[in-house]
């Protein structure tokens, strides 16, 4: 499985607990550092409890799940 089939399974586990509240999340690109990059969208967007669910939350989960990841960032 490619890194990005990989990462795209691991953000899909995480969707079902964003649009519960409203949210979601849109895949944009891994770079060549492993390097996620995802745009928050919904009521995530502009949530003030975004940087900590994207950095506790989100990138903690696709680490576990995909361990070449470095980081995942909000664009």
């Amino acid at each position: 499985m490619q890194l990005q089939d990989k990462v795209m399974k691991a953000l899909d586990s995480i969707r079902p607990g964003l649009q519960a509240d409203g949210g979601d999340l849109e895949f944009v690109r891994v770079d060549a550092d492993n390097v996620v990059y995802i745009k928050l969208v919904g009521a995530c967007g502009g949530c003030p409890m975004s940087t900590i669910t994207l950095k506790q939350g989100i990138e903690r989960i696709v680490k576990m799940q995909v361990p070449e990841i470095s980081a995942v960032e909000a664009v």
